[in-house]
């Protein structure tokens, strides 16, 4: 099972919104076959790992290890159960059971009405962990939420505007903390700040740094105030605009959309709605207080540098306890979850 995962995490970012899964086959305590869900619209990791064996004959008298139970429902591809049933599978190891109301033990049901023999929960709790982000978008009916900021170590997270040179960004974190973002940035499904970001810095909010595709970007932007000139206005890449004004049409893959009330509950029913898994919010102070205050997260990674300001915009309120502690060249990096 400890393989399947291994397998899943590399889709990481690209199954959207489908969930991350790997499938192992094992024959005489052998693996004969692997694989594991590489993009959605492609194969599922049953189909990937069933292909991968030689000897198909072998599939009759073998177990397979997923760590997703495994669909029942027809989507871009066939449900997972007739392959297995098409080969006689008999075993089947399953980590976690899928929440999605398509699926939610129905794909269990079916393969003991096949005669299969089906064990669940195996390293559940790591099964789980990695399909966090699907687990909370059909559990919770919302996105799964992370909070990203970088602070000094006296805990500011930004100077006040005088003290910008030429409106240069002030960057707290170093280099390979900054890359580390990007990489983020690529593993979900969006980014959000809020506009006065957008007015302040100008920030592109792409995975310029490292290789990977964009998050779609959104910004709260209550009265329409986003600068026609900023770069995430001008550029081709697809943009999400959340006012209290009117709704547009796709405009050179822009979108202005009314949030009608203007809050983080109407705005997260609308991710929902429209199928956006997870959100990355690098915002300024305001956007992360009004996360963190409406409990509305799920997981904190703050970046603590050893640069001091001294004064300038303080480090959003936050009081939880970090359960995983990194240092990239200086930079200490804390996780949170709630």
């Amino acid at each position: 099972m400890q393989r399947c995962l291994d397998l899943a995490q590399k889709g990481l970012g690209e199954t959207y919104p489908n969930p991350m899964v790997g499938a192992v086959i094992v024959h005489k305590n052998q693996i004969i076959g692997e694989g594991w869900h590489k993009k959605a619209g492609l194969a599922h990791a049953e189909v990937n790992a069933i292909n991968s064996v030689s000897d198909k004959a072998l599939l009759s008298k073998s177990t397979l290890y997923v760590n997703l139970e495994p669909c029942s429902h027809f989507g871009k591809t066939p449900p997972c159960i007739q392959i297995i049933k098409k080969f006689k599978i008999p075993r089947i190891i399953i980590g976690s059971i899928d929440p999605n109301p398509k699926v939610a033990g129905k794909g269990i049901t079916a393969l003991k009405n096949f005669g299969c023999k089906v064990i669940q929960g195996v390293l559940k709790k790591e099964t789980d962990f990695l399909n966090r982000r699907f687990f909370t978008f059909h559990q919770k009916k919302r996105p799964y939420i992370i909070l990203k900021w970088a602070q000094t170590s006296d805990h500011f997270i930004a100077p006040f505007n005088s003290q910008n040179e030429n409106g240069t960004v002030f960057w707290i974190t170093n280099n390979q903390s900054r890359q580390i973002v990007h990489q983020w940035r690529g593993q979900e499904a969006a980014i959000l700040v809020g506009v006065q970001t957008i007015i302040e810095d100008n920030p592109k909010l792409t995975t310029r740094n490292f290789e990977g595709s964009d998050p779609l970007r959104l910004v709260l932007d209550p009265h329409s105030r986003i600068p026609k000139e900023s770069n995430i206005n001008k550029d081709k890449k697809p943009a999400y605009f959340f006012n209290k004004v009117s709704t547009s049409k796709n405009i050179n893959q822009k979108r202005f959309i009314k949030l009608d009330p203007f809050n983080l509950n109407t705005f997260l029913n609308y991710c929902f709605k429209n199928h956006i898994q997870s959100i990355i919010v690098e915002g300024g102070k305001k956007t992360l207080q009004n996360f963190i205050d409406a409990n509305l997260w799920d997981e904190s990674r703050i970046f603590t540098a050893k640069k001091k300001l001294n004064k300038g915009v303080t480090s959003p309120k936050f009081d939880s306890k970090s359960q995983i502690v990194k240092n990239f060249d200086g930079d200490e990096l804390n996780f949170y979850f709630n």
